[in-house]
């Protein structure tokens, strides 16, 4: 007998969220609430480029993270996404006393979603309040600032120090100091410079402070060498009561995987911020995020669910960027989770809402892959085919890069279909003919050419794909996939009409192995996960996948079938974004309360202290799980909202929505930039 409490467990939450629309919330700030240093996973600011990491601590920052910089420092013998020096610490001395969180009280911290900006506030009796504001400067991929503001409550003296600190991983460090001295203005410059634990990369960071004052009454400042890792520059400053001052720390950050030089470039990039001064970086910076926010997501009826459907929106643009070949990880530039790796959960999870709302975003995803191509290519004629195997986990050069002991990384192929099936959506929302020409092409010809010849043809409808793992990775070494026979059959279909939409002349093998390839069924037609599959709880969606997205399983009562036949299936511990699946597919069912059940789901037992940032799991540490997010936010699109992707473009099916819901609004569809509505019944 099968024991499964999925739906039993998120009753727990489900009461008070569906209550929330009751009470005013503010939309667009996160508050941390009842911050325990011991309990604390941060919410991180981030561009694309560099993500920064909040900290329990006052005016200190956890991590520093680069996209794309990878060397080898920890487990697996595998690369692992780079820490960068973390160069917006600051400490703050009041009358010769430093200033930790035992001098200090009413400690709060809030995220600005429609800014980007972490908030900081706290009070030192009796001294003085002090305000901080975080950002990654969205106009400067490099670029940090930090605006710090004391008022004094009494007479005081304060010394602020900024700090550059090297993580442990990093070598052969050198501190550097200077000040450049201009007519107007005089230029601190504090710099880092290190390799990675390998020596194959460069890192480099700079800061500079930026004061209000005029040049020649600036603060006179002191640099101070602590050790190897770590040095300071600090002034002092006497202030009235009731005075108060506010100067601004800007730092930039990057890798010789970014530049060839990154210690010169860093330099040049902290005095480009310094001298365009604070507010003309704030106003760009929040220019940038207005025009991000142009595609967004609003629930009239509900604030709250508005304001958890923005946080993943939030986060999800952060950690993209266009122009650039960089992909997403399942925890974005939020840490080290699974070594910063690209995985399915790109294209699956993440990339649809992304190629939905700003397809530009989507471009550069899609970039990373095709730029590593060629290593794809390798992979699959070291494993005995043609074509291109993309790897199951994928860093710097795209080579695999899952852990030996980890059996995923030769066996879960289906990722080489989803990244066929992506290329295909996106030349479905843009029609960029030249892009299809030149990248969408390639790719998915090899992807097509890696299914023919994985195949094992033995006999018509026996085109089996045997000896994989599928989406239920629980499962090992397994014969004929739903899933990932699905996608095969999927992507080799899309092959051919990229073939036909070029004037090209597709390989008629393609047609033939699709319409060979076995789905597999139980003898009262439920789809069968494989075939060994006997009813064993699953880690995640699998079957469920063909309904949505890959809409091979179309019939309404086969959907339904399956859906009530795996439901009870779903382990608790699962990660978030399978439970998403499950409900655009009841609300396409026309059943959008047990969809509002579920998709609560997939995110609210996963929320973690203070600010409800999502974990990979109920019960998890591990956050931010960007996947997730994905997931959460293909529920509310691809259900709620009825979009789907096909030939014609983004499209909506009929739809309703959840008891509460009165309208849900989805701005910025597509390239057209179009607002697609909802309302209540």
């Amino acid at each position: 007998m099968i024991k499964n409490n999925f739906l039993s467990t998120i009753l727990v939450f489900l009461l008070p969220y569906l209550l929330c629309g009751q009470t005013k919330t503010d939309t667009w700030k996160v508050e941390a609430k009842n911050i325990d240093p011991a309990h604390y996973y941060g919410v991180t600011v981030a561009n694309g480029i560099t993500g920064i990491v909040s900290s329990p601590e006052p005016l200190k920052v956890k991590d520093v993270v680069l996209n794309g910089a990878y060397d080898y420092y920890q487990r697996g013998r595998v690369s692992n996404v780079l820490k960068g020096f973390n160069h917006l610490n600051l400490n703050l001395d009041i009358n010769g006393q430093r200033i930790g969180s035992k001098e200090i009280s009413g400690y709060a911290q809030t995220l600005d979603m429609a800014t980007a900006k972490l908030i900081t506030t706290f009070t030192v009796p009796g001294k003085a309040t002090v305000s901080s504001e975080m950002m990654a400067l969205r106009h400067l991929p490099y670029t940090a600032m930090v605006v710090l503001t004391v008022e004094a409550i009494a007479d005081i003296t304060i010394c602020p120090m900024s700090v550059i600190e090297a993580p442990a991983h990093l070598t052969d460090v050198k501190n550097l100091y200077a000040e450049i001295d201009r007519p107007h203005v005089l230029i601190p410059l504090m710099t880092s410079v290190a390799k990675s634990p390998s020596r194959k990369l460069v890192l480099a960071a700079s800061n500079s402070f930026i004061f209000n004052e005029a040049h020649g009454s600036e603060p006179d400042l002191i640099h101070e060498d602590w050790d190897y890792n770590m040095h300071l520059t600090k002034f002092f400053k006497k202030l009235k009561k009731g005075e108060k001052y506010a100067f601004s720390v800007v730092a930039s950050s990057c890798a010789s995987n970014q530049y060839d030089d990154p210690h010169n470039e860093a330099e040049r990039l902290t005095i480009y911020a310094a001298l365009e001064g604070k507010e003309r970086l704030l106003n760009r910076h929040e220019a940038a995020w207005k025009d991000l926010w142009q595609s967004n997501i609003t629930v009239e009826g509900n604030d709250e669910v508005t304001r958890d459907i923005r946080f993943a929106l939030y986060h999800l643009y952060s950690f993209s960027r266009e122009g650039t070949a960089n992909s997403l990880s399942p925890m974005g530039l939020s840490g080290l989770g699974y070594n910063g790796h690209v995985f399915w959960d790109t294209e699956l999870w993440m990339y649809p809402p992304i190629l939905m709302l700003k397809p530009e975003f989507a471009r550069s995803f899609l970039e990373y892959r095709f730029q590593r191509l060629e290593a794809a290519r390798k992979n699959a004629f070291s494993h005995g085919y043609r074509g291109a195997m993309f790897p199951w986990e994928s860093s710097a050069e795209g080579s695999e890069d899952t852990p030996v002991w980890a059996l995923t990384g030769p066996f879960q192929q289906h990722i080489t279909g989803c990244v066929g099936w992506a290329f295909w959506k996106y030349y479905q929302v843009t029609k960029d003919k030249q892009w299809l020409k030149e990248r969408g092409w390639p790719v998915l010809k090899e992807v097509a050419d890696f299914w023919s010849s994985r195949v094992e043809r033995n006999g018509p409808g026996h085109y089996d794909i045997n000896n994989v793992i599928g989406a239920n990775e629980w499962q090992e070494n397994i014969d004929n996939n739903a899933f990932t026979n699905g996608m095969a059959i999927t992507v080799l279909h899309f092959a051919v009409a990229a073939a036909k939409e070029l004037g090209l002349e597709p390989d008629p093998d393609w047609a033939h192995v699709a319409d060979n390839i076995p789905i597999l069924k139980f003898p009262d037609g439920v789809t069968k996960e494989n075939a060994s599959y006997n009813g064993v709880n699953i880690k995640q969606a699998d079957v469920n996948l063909l309904a949505y997205p890959l809409n091979i399983v179309k019939d309404p009562v086969q959907v339904r079938k399956d859906l009530e036949y795996y439901l009870p299936r779903y382990a608790n511990d699962g990660p978030a974004m399978g439970s998403a699946v499950l409900a655009v597919l009841y609300n396409r069912l026309g059943e959008s309360q047990k969809a509002a059940d579920i998709f609560a789901s997939s995110y609210k037992p996963n929320e973690v202290p203070p600010f409800g940032v999502i974990s990979e799991t109920a019960g998890g540490n591990n956050p931010y799980f960007a996947t997730g997010a994905g997931g959460m936010l293909q529920a509310v699109l691809s259900g709620f909202g009825g979009l789907s992707i096909e030939d014609e473009g983004i499209t909506q099916l009929k739809t309703s929505l959840p008891k509460g819901w009165k309208k849900l609004t989805i701005t910025g569809v597509g390239t057209e930039k179009r607002t697609e509505v909802v309302e209540e019944k």
